[in-house]
């Protein structure tokens, strides 16, 4: 296992932890407005497979690619859905 690896699969259990714990303490009646808001930022996923585009040259690199874009695209189409949906809750019926 190299340094970098084991540095990268640090950074990943750490985030999943502090993750875990953040969205574990948030009260129920937050929970929407937050993972909404957090699945719109997921367009950041967007842009690092726009600029890692420029550089794969590889089959697979481009099939990582695809899973990335359409899982991040998901991800941000849902996040504005069901911001969208709450927000509707509260407008007026007249």
């Amino acid at each position: 296992m190299t340094p970098l690896l084991m540095a990268d699969l640090t950074v990943f259990t750490l985030s999943v932890l502090v993750g875990f714990e953040v969205i574990s303490k948030v009260p129920a009646t937050l929970h929407t407005p937050l993972m909404s808001g957090a699945n719109a930022i997921h367009g950041v996923v967007l842009i690092g497979v726009m600029l890692l585009a420029l550089s794969v040259t590889t089959a697979g690199g481009y099939l990582l690619l695809g899973v990335a874009a359409f899982f991040g695209a998901a991800n941000v189409a849902g996040g504005y859905a069901v911001t969208d949906r709450m927000l509707g809750m509260f407008r007026s019926r007249s």
